[in-house]
């Protein structure tokens, strides 16, 4: 497709929206916007968009008031919409299926994949058009009764974007996890009870070998150490420079 595709996009965050519009217009998209569902509406009479991404809630008419508006208006009954939610319910996709959206992308979404759906979307356009909408069907869920009006490619879109989703949060998740993991082999902790040499001092280790207090502190947490010797111990193993080193300091401290 030469010319630009046409994209609406109805969000009533200022921040989010133009967050998008910066982004699809950087992938060569053309973008239009509406505040809220009511605006989309007269944009969507106005510009002839190609492709709808509108937010669920929304002041003055939700995105599934804005939806249905679509499907319920002929010239406009096959545009393709993108619906932005949350999903954190099944209920959800029943809603999107009653009220005729044919795609789902949880917030926060990831850019790349939101682009994937718009190519899909995009070439799958023409076959869209000659799509026929079928009669409607009642189902039950959750003991309440929905009519779906939705076509097949509608339901098989709506459904398969769901699953996509799923997906992705799961790959997110995922990596998440991974980072996560990684962050907590790094971290070191020194606790418990440490078996330790009442005369010489030594720790025994995890593998029941002595070792130096200091290589135990160190192999179990991040400090590092820096030798020195203590006052009572150049007294013990050096006495010829103990009245060196600390004999002036005693005296001053008895004056």
């Amino acid at each position: 497709m030469d010319k630009k595709v046409k994209i609406l996009i109805a969000e009533d965050s200022p921040t989010q929206a133009l967050k998008l519009q910066e982004f699809l217009e950087k992938n060569n998209f053309d973008v239009i916007m509406a505040k809220n569902g009511k605006e989309g509406v007269d944009l969507i009479q106005k510009e002839k968009p190609q492709i709808l991404i509108s937010d669920v809630v929304m002041p003055e008419m939700s995105g599934y008031e804005l939806c249905t508006w679509v499907r319920n208006t002929e010239e406009f009954k096959a545009l393709p919409i993108i619906l932005l939610t949350t999903l954190s319910d099944p209920e959800n996709i029943i809603q999107g299926l009653e009220a005729g959206a044919d795609n789902f992308v949880t917030k926060p979404y990831s850019e790349k994949f939101l682009l994937a759906r718009i190519h899909y979307i995009v070439s799958n356009l023409e076959f869209r058009r000659m799509a026929e909408t079928e009669m409607g069907i009642d189902i039950y869920f959750s003991g309440k009764k929905h009519r779906i009006t939705s076509s097949r490619m509608q339901i098989l879109d709506l459904l398969f974007s769901a699953f996509e989703n799923a997906v992705e949060k799961n790959r997110e998740l995922q990596q998440t996890n991974r980072e996560l993991q990684e962050a907590l082999d790094t971290v070191k902790t020194l606790k418990g009870l440490v078996p330790i040499c009442a005369n010489c001092k030594k720790i025994r280790n995890d593998d029941g070998f002595w070792e130096q207090v200091e290589s135990y502190v160190m192999d179990h947490t991040d400090a590092e150490f820096s030798h020195g010797i203590c006052p009572d111990c150049v007294k013990k193993l050096y006495p010829e420079y103990y009245d060196k080193l600390y004999g002036n300091a005693k005296n001053e401290d008895k004056g």
